[in-house]
């Protein structure tokens, strides 16, 4: 096939999901009230008609528009080898609109592969002495824990902060703060109770000090409207495989300028400025790249970034305050429900201090969680109880769905408490 009819192939799929993506944007702008998304928007998630799905905190089910651009990588892969320069300017495509989703430059964002190596490339690059200590949530999730506790035989002192409330601000830290602080890392929301913490507010409290603030997003990002300029983090990681919608095996760290205050701990071809044409390395001093790229060690995840661009246009098609303000809506009728059946929160029940999407029911016995696997409900046992969390395709017949099944669940735990006892 001539390479003409290829780029016309190109320019006809482009044209055709973005036809796609109109309409349905039209007819959600048309159906849409002040609190729910117009439940049409399933139609892009098939997954979800096969199951009750309440797990966007673990995965988010593959979307049509995401799998489209993966075909059409793919396709491409099969018919063409590429070419690769038609990828990797696709990568910067990608980045300039990941970048621009939440008030970022596209020369402030690394890809990585996941939430973890954004982290580690943090807790390596903070400038630290033996002695310095760094300070952390004691709940927070593994990934952002070693990567700082690794440090310690390094002489790096890692403070686990025990909660003061069910939200950390400024004031959970505070009297951990001493002059050999050098950072303190924290999760935007929390994994295991939906908390929703105020990194704003903990920022503002240090932005006079020597102190980095480095951010896990993995939670938030593509579910909670933010500028990460606002935030003001010396650094932020996250996956996309979460509020992002795009399969695993992907991530980003974006990190403020200047770039003095990271260091990467390692180095390739991709984050060197003077690296030369002919790739031929010499013992000329190194020069890094100026900003964020200096962290990047090529051979990008291409099918992910590929599809991250399909997820990024799905999602400023809705617009994210519209998903935030739809989840909420569901999580206040969660709330009734189990207020109703006498269940408790893990996590705060205000908006303010709460994740829109995850909801932690005090509920350990094992045997409901299995109750829920076998009607094909997809959940997840976390630390301290059932999380449930919605995405942009829940609708409120799932919650009064879950609801009922969670009210039978009790009752039959509850009589097989009762028959184990007689």
């Amino acid at each position: 096939m001539p390479e003409w009819s290829y780029q016309s192939d190109r320019i006809f799929c482009r044209v055709l999901s973005s036809a796609v993506l109109v309409l349905f944007v039209f007819f959600l702008k048309v159906m849409v009230n002040v609190t729910y998304l117009d439940a049409s928007i399933r139609r892009f998630f098939p997954a979800v008609e096969n199951m009750l799905y309440l797990d966007s905190a673990h995965q988010t089910p593959l979307a049509e528009p995401v799998k489209a651009e993966l075909d059409r990588f793919y396709d491409a892969s099969l018919q063409f080898a590429g070419p690769k320069c038609n990828w990797l300017n696709r990568i910067e495509e990608v980045r300039a609109q990941l970048a621009g989703f939440f008030g970022a430059r596209p020369e402030e964002i690394a890809f990585t592969k996941n939430t973890s190596e954004g982290l580690n490339i943090c807790a390596n690059g903070v400038a630290w002495e033996p002695g310095d200590n760094v300070l952390l949530l004691e709940s927070e999730h593994p990934n952002n824990a070693y990567a700082w506790l690794a440090k310690r035989d390094q002489g790096l002192e890692v403070r686990l902060v025990p909660a003061d409330k069910e939200w950390a601000d400024a004031d959970t830290f505070a009297t951990y703060i001493d002059d050999r602080t050098r950072a303190i890392a924290i999760s935007h929301v929390m994994f295991h109770s939906g908390q929703r913490n105020d990194i704003e507010g903990i920022f503002a409290s240090v932005q006079d000090r020597d102190i980095s603030v480095v951010v896990d997003a993995m939670q938030s990002v593509g579910v909670i409207p933010f500028n990460v300029k606002d935030i003001g983090a010396t650094a932020l990681a996250s996956g996309s495989h979460k509020g992002l919608l795009t399969p695993h095996g992907l991530g980003f760290m974006y990190t403020a300028e200047p770039m003095e205050e990271l260091k990467p701990s390692y180095v390739s071809t991709a984050g060197v400025a003077n690296a030369r044409a002919d790739l031929l390395a010499t013992v000329d001093p190194i020069e890094l790249q100026p900003n964020a790229h200096r962290f990047e060690i090529g051979n990008f995840n291409l099918p992910a970034i590929h599809a991250l661009g399909g997820a990024l246009t799905l999602l400023e098609q809705v617009g994210v305050a519209n998903i935030e303000a739809h989840a909420y809506t569901l999580g206040d009728q969660l709330i009734e429900i189990a207020d109703r059946l006498g269940i408790g929160l893990v996590g705060p029940r205000e908006r303010e201090h709460r994740a829109p999407h995850i909801y932690v029911l005090d509920v350990k016995d094992p045997e409901v969680a299995s109750y829920f696997a076998e009607q094909n409900v997809r959940l997840s046992p976390v630390r301290d109880g059932l999380r449930v969390s919605f995405g942009v395709y829940s609708t409120p017949e799932d919650v009064e769905s879950f609801g009922s099944l969670l009210h039978r669940a009790l009752d039959a735990a509850t009589l097989s408490t009762a028959s184990t006892a007689i």
